[in-house]
């Protein structure tokens, strides 16, 4: 199964299911990450996730059209992209599981406290991945 997580920049949340995606579901899956534009990948993410056993450091932000090959599920990750989602093939199943915008969530709060929406995020993401994605692998 191929699984893109699909969201507006490729920059957070898209890049944090990815990783969460590849370190706990194992088998025959490919998971990828991909935004309707590339922002570069956020460092507070990275920091997120680096604080929860997963390396994105390595991942770079890209777009749908930097991608090869045909995907099972198509999973948007952000409100605005699923309103915006490109055309998807009927073949391709499509979910919409909205995260909050943790660079938006930090905006207004100090700089100590910056990290905390990523974290936040990051625990749903995890939550999201680890039981109803597993499940609907399991169940194809």
């Amino acid at each position: 199964m191929r699984v893109l997580f699909l969201c507006g920049a490729n920059s957070c949340r898209s890049q944090m299911a990815e990783g969460w995606a590849r370190h706990l579901i194992k088998g025959e899956h490919e998971f990828h990450s991909a935004g309707l534009r590339a922002a570069g990948v956020n460092p507070l993410a990275v920091l997120a996730m680096k604080e929860a056993g997963v390396d994105i450091s390595g991942h770079f932000s890209k777009t749908m059209d930097d991608l090869q090959g045909d995907f099972h599920i198509v999973v948007t990750v952000c409100d605005a992209v699923k309103e915006t989602c490109p055309f998807l093939p009927a073949s391709v199943k499509n979910i919409h599981k909205g995260f909050p915008d943790p660079p938006a969530m930090a905006e207004s709060l100090p700089d100590g406290e910056k990290i905390n929406p990523y974290r936040e995020v990051s625990a749903m993401i995890r939550a999201f991945v680890d039981t109803e994605l597993r499940d609907m692998l399991e169940r194809r």
